[in-house]
């Protein structure tokens, strides 16, 4: 038997999943070409998940010869990875749901740094909406973050600032350790059920001391690709440190989410934690704020600089150097029919400017609310040149406000427009490659008939994506895994004494 495509869905029920991993022939073998959205593949015994792999694309599965029914042996091979070999017996998984648990209000602690309410980042809508649904479901939630722009009141969520002061290297990012004896009383005295802290960073120090102290599950969600950033920002040899802090914090939690499949495959193959405690962090959108009815007449006359019969390209986003925004002005210097603008702020935006300098560019600043619903869906195309995206959710929000884009086949990019969907709902170009890009761009820029068809199919495509459900999922299952996973370390962890208390206090006899 030969199955040529596979895509699993993270959220199956065991019996959901299919047949052919228990009941194939050891000469069966099949396929996945992609699976960009798959969390695991799992093998249930009852009423537990057996996680075999994590992440993997284009993987062939392979069913050994010659082993027993139990305990049979899976060689998953991936072009960019080694085989790992995984018994079924070696690792058991959390249930998938618990019902009792989940009808429950559950009290959440969030430890997010910078702050998602004044910092310039894709998270902030990312945790923003999550807050807020958390509150709808009737959750209490507290959040401890940076103190700059925190706001009085947020759904309800109880909202505590930590005094920061600014990254050594990148002045405009708050830090704040969070572990004064003002925050560990505030926290202990709302007790909380898990405590989530944003990672990497300097919060999340605190967050796990404090988890710890109180004996709380913590998950850990990974939002920044430092080890990526650091050569652009400062020395080369301190990626290698970086990656055995970010290993000592995940390997303490009992949970990892990371917002795209390729970051997960980037931890997993750096071993960062366990695989089966890395989880994705399904991706979502507002798809009544970034909507193709704000396409406006007098918002594109501002953006092409009073041209608004020209071509527009459109990009949102921080203005950073890690964002490889200048590969932009070699796009530019070959489109001189075309306008660009450059929406959001940044520490890089004073050298783009220059770099920009006799160029039909704008650069507007920060824009919110309706004038950033208007911006995106003003524009023909969206450009993302960014190759260290964890996930770009200024990508998604172009695409539901019905804008094509064109984006850097790197990152979390290629999660977004994954290879079924590249040429219906977007481009990709491979990095770096400026010919491709132009490729991919000019028929977008000249062709309205394709714009439109392809800003349509975009539209579509996002409105299957809703934070609500993606919310759902974190509180829901993979919180519940967070719990589990603690519980079991807390077990293994008081056998010793269990242990000694048999020996020192036998049980009688029953005669």
């Amino acid at each position: 038997m030969t199955i040529s495509c596979l895509s699993i869905n993270p959220t199956l029920s065991p019996p959901a999943l299919p047949t052919f991993l228990s009941s194939a022939s050891s000469s069966d073998s099949f396929s996945c070409l992609h699976a960009s959205n798959s969390l695991k593949v799992s093998r249930f015994t009852s009423q537990r998940r057996k996680p075999i792999s994590l992440f993997r694309k284009q993987a062939r599965f392979l069913r050994s010869k010659g082993e027993s029914q139990r305990g049979e042996l899976f060689v998953i091979k991936a072009s960019d990875m080694t085989i790992t070999e995984v018994r079924e017996e070696e690792e058991e998984g959390p249930p998938l749901l618990d019902p009792e648990t989940n009808s429950r209000p559950r009290r959440i602690a969030l430890f997010v740094e910078p702050s998602p309410f004044a910092y310039v980042s894709g998270y902030k809508n990312r945790f923003q909406n999550f807050i807020r649904y958390l509150r709808e479901m009737g959750d209490e939630v507290m959040v401890v973050t940076t103190h700059e722009g925190v706001p009085e009141e947020f759904y309800g969520a109880k909202l505590i600032g930590s005094r920061s002061f600014p990254c050594p290297w990148y002045q405009k990012v708050p830090l704040s350790l969070a572990l004064s004896p003002r925050i560990i009383s505030e926290v202990a005295r709302f007790k909380p059920d898990i405590i989530h802290a944003s990672s990497p960073g300097i919060m999340v120090f605190g967050a796990l001391a404090i988890a710890k102290l109180l004996c709380v599950p913590i998950v850990m969600s990974y939002h920044t690709h430092v080890p990526v950033y650091i050569p652009r920002y400062t020395f080369s040899w301190l990626v290698k440190p970086m990656w055995l802090v970010i290993k000592f914090l995940h390997r303490a939690a009992d949970l990892t989410l990371v917002p795209s499949a390729a970051i997960g495959r980037d931890l997993e193959a750096a071993r960062v934690t366990a695989a089966n405690k890395i989880r994705l962090w399904n991706k979502g959108v507002d798809s009544e704020s970034f909507n193709p009815r704000f396409r406006s007449h007098e918002m594109r006359f501002r953006l092409s600089n009073g041209e608004p019969e020209k071509p527009l390209i459109v990009h949102v986003g921080r203005l950073g150097v890690e964002k490889s925004l200048d590969f932009l002005k070699s796009v530019m210097d070959r489109l001189p029919e075309a306008r660009i603008a450059f929406i959001g702020d940044g520490p890089y935006r004073e050298e783009l400017e220059k770099m920009f300098t006799g160029m039909p560019a704008v650069f507007t600043g920060m824009l919110g609310g309706e004038e950033l619903s208007q911006a995106y869906a003003s524009g023909d195309v969206f450009v993302m040149p960014s190759e260290s995206e964890t996930l770009g959710l200024v990508v998604l929000e172009a695409m539901s406000s019905g804008i094509p884009v064109v984006g850097v086949r790197a990152g979390g990019i290629p999660d977004i427009i994954p290879p079924d969907q590249e040429g219906k709902t977007g481009y990709l170009y491979n990095p770096g490659d400026l010919e491709d890009c132009l490729s991919k761009l000019e028929p977008l820029l000249h062709n309205a008939e394709l714009r439109e068809t392809m800003g349509k199919a975009s539209r579509v495509e996002m409105e299957k994506y809703d934070w609500k459900a993606a919310t759902r999922t974190i509180r829901n299952e993979q919180y519940n895994a967070a719990i589990w996973f603690w519980r079991k370390k807390r077990a293994q962890l008081l056998r010793p004494l269990q242990w000694l208390a048999k020996r020192l206090f036998p049980s009688p006899e029953v005669i």
